[in-house]
Parts: C-alpha cells; structure tokens; sequence
C-alpha cells in the first residue's frame, strides 16, 4: 500500500501549519547562493499547496517570512520580496483553478508598497475560493500579535467598550490575526530543528508536532503524507485520559 493510500481520509488535520525551513543550508550544501534556495523553495511550496487542496485539508498556513527575518542580509530580503511578488503573479491562475482563497496574517505595514498591493490583489480576486485556505505568514511574530491583542483588549476595557470580566479564550481568539481560522492540529518544521520560532504560540496550544530533517526545498509530496500519517496515528486527548477520550 503506497502512503498516500494508507492516509484516513476522514482523519485530516482541519488546519495544518507548516515552518518552512532549510533554504539556505540546502543551497549551502550545493555550494549555491542562499537566494537560490530561496526560489528552489517556492517550488515546494507550489506542490505542497496543490497536494494539500486535493487531500482535502481546508487550512494550511505558511510561516513564509518573520519578524525577525528582516534581520537578514538586505540582498537576501530583498530577493525574498521579489520572490514573493514574483510568486503571486504567477500562481493567481493555479489558485484560482484549485478554488483555493489566498489569507495573510503578520505586521503587514512593514512590507513594501508594491507587494501589499500584489497581495491585497490576489487575497481579492481569490475571496471566493472555498476548497482551502491559504494563510501567508508574513513579517509575522506570535510574540507581536500577543503582544497587540494585550493592546487591544486593555483599549476596549478603559474605554468601557468590553468589561473586564468578559474576557476569556474566545475574545482573545477574536483578537488575533487568526481570528477567522480555528487552532492548528498538526504543526511541520522541516531542516532538523527542533523549536517553534515564535509562530502561531497561542494557536498551536495542542497542535500535534512533526518535525523532520529534510530541507524546505527537498520537502516532497511522500514527506507530507508520512507527516500526516503521524498525525493519524496519535491520540489526541486535549487534557483528558485515554479511558475518556474513548468514552465519548
């Protein structure tokens, strides 16, 4: 039985994040520049968006460029951006035919002029997709959204707009930028590493973990589904014990 034939259809993860890692150790392997395997990236990025859209998975969301990524080198951002506006373009089409609606979340202010307008664009012109949503990280940070909804929040309450005692799970939930996703079931980092790296923190509270050593660039179709087929084999109890899970 191939992989993809052992995957329980009925089993899926409703929202599926991904961390996509390794670009810049994979063109270092090949004696490459690290902007290379940036656009060696989108390639998986193209298969993996496809791949989940015909599994039936309904949210997958890309950790596509943080925060703190704008630390890096500028000719490294800079082709970082333009591989964005570059990818856009050309995948409208291939959103469109797969029904696939473009999201993005992250202090998007930050990102230059004419890539908001590229993906305010395709976000509009895909707005009725139903298949799956596509959520863009973008100069995102969990630490920052956090640390916004806190603001917001204490905003609302001084200005008697919410009460204090109103506050739980679901006003917070309202308040960040994933507030129209649900919580992640099944979270993937590729390149070997072992850490969060300041994404999606409260969404991920009882994500399922996957992590695998290969390289974003190499990350195929059959890593995919062995991380999905991981996920299927996991009980999932939220905080109880396997006797009540089982119970209900």
């Amino acid at each position: 039985m191939s992989l993809i034939e052992s995957i329980n259809k009925d089993n899926l993860p409703k929202h599926l994040a991904i961390i996509m890692d390794g670009n810049g150790r994979w063109a270092k392997q090949k004696g490459l520049l690290r902007t290379l395997g940036h656009e060696s990236g989108t390639k998986s990025v193209k298969s993996t968006v496809e791949t989940c859209a015909k599994l039936g998975i309904e949210n997958l969301t890309l950790y596509a460029f943080s925060t703190e990524n704008w630390n890096r080198p500028k000719l490294e951002v800079d082709t970082l951006m333009k591989l964005l506006v570059r990818s856009l373009k050309k995948e409208l089409k291939s959103l469109q035919k797969n029904n696939i609606q473009l999201n993005s979340i992250g202090n998007l202010s930050k990102l230059p002029e004419s890539i908001l307008k590229e993906l305010n664009d395709v976000i509009d012109k895909t707005k009725d997709n139903t298949r799956m949503t596509l959520t863009l990280a973008l100069s995102y940070g969990s630490r920052e959204e956090l640390l916004n909804v806190v603001k917001n929040i204490g905003y609302k309450v001084k200005n008697n707009i919410i009460s204090i005692d109103t506050i739980d799970e679901s006003i917070i939930n309202q308040h960040l930028y994933t507030h129209n996703l649900p919580d992640v079931d099944l979270l993937i980092r590729t390149s070997g590493e072992h850490r969060i790296s300041n994404f999606l923190l409260w969404q991920i509270a009882y994500a399922e973990l996957f992590f695998t050593d290969v390289l974003w660039p190499d990350f195929t179709d059959e890593n995919l589904y062995e991380a999905i087929i991981s996920y299927q084999k996991r009980e999932r109890r939220f905080g109880k014990t396997s006797e009540q899970i089982k119970q209900t």
